[in-house]
């Protein structure tokens, strides 16, 4: 009973925290290697989970997604092919193929919000070269983005904030509804493509805990998250994106 609440209340703070900022993968996955589950069950029990925790932010956030319809219209395909490929690769190749480079992605991601609104305003007096560019780049961002999403996930939330605060516009909050979109789309295409290939890794207690736990999460965390000003969503990414970071360093 302890072991199942344990795990309940990691699934509530990672929906919360991936409404919010990102990175809740780094939550329920360390609790799940505890309490001996082997890591490709972990991940793939995982994934699964949170996509309730993403379907109930993403209502959250209803209201900050309507102005981008169009562009979300624009990134939805490539986020959510870059997520089956991100599942295949998981399936196909070691985890230590990957696993490798999350730490440099995270931090990437801290940095990419930490700087972003200087580099929007060198890039806004420098913008010759079209948006045509500059939209086909960040389409392709998205997509490796996704693939990332779709093997290991963790911090994809951060790094897709820290690319659409650099290559767009858009508000931090509007940019943060986007991203719970999209991270839940690659959530959900790779869980269908595990629950079609690898059947036999799922571990259906943990998920539907997870499930459960990150369904609640995600509704605090969008009334939570809605309310922060951009100065304070900043700071929060990069906070809980360098704990992230930490924190898989520890467990790797």
């Amino acid at each position: 009973m302890l072991e199942f609440a344990a795990i309940f209340l990691a699934g509530f703070w990672a929906g919360m925290i991936n409404v919010v900022v990102g990175s809740g993968t780094l939550v329920t996955f360390p609790v799940l290697l505890l309490f001996g589950y082997p890591p490709l069950t972990a991940n793939i029990s995982n994934n699964i989970g949170l996509v309730a925790g993403g379907l109930s932010g993403t209502w959250g956030y209803r209201k900050e997604l309507a102005p981008n319809l169009a562009m979300l219209k624009r990134l939805l395909p490539a986020s959510t092919a870059g997520g089956l490929a991100g599942a295949i690769l998981l399936l196909m190749l070691p985890p230590s193929a990957f696993r490798t480079i999350v730490p440099v992605l995270i931090i990437i991601g801290i940095l990419m919000v930490a700087f972003g609104p200087v580099v929007q305003r060198r890039l806004a007096l420098r913008q010759r070269t079209g948006p045509s560019r500059s939209a086909a780049g960040l389409i392709a961002g998205i997509f490796v983005l996704g693939m990332y999403g779709g093997y290991f996930g963790a911090a994809q939330g951060i790094l897709i904030v820290g690319l659409m605060g650099i290559m767009t516009r858009v508000a931090l909050q509007q940019i943060n509804a986007v991203k719970n979109v999209l991270t839940t789309a690659v959530n959900g295409i790779a869980a269908i493509a595990f629950m079609v290939f690898a059947w036999g890794y799922i571990n259906w207690q943990v998920t539907a805990l997870i499930a459960c736990g990150s369904l609640l999460g995600g509704l605090v965390g969008a009334r939570f998250g809605r309310r922060l000003p951009p100065v304070a969503l900043r700071v929060t990414i990069i906070v809980v994106g360098t704990a992230a970071l930490a924190k898989l360093v520890i467990f790797s």
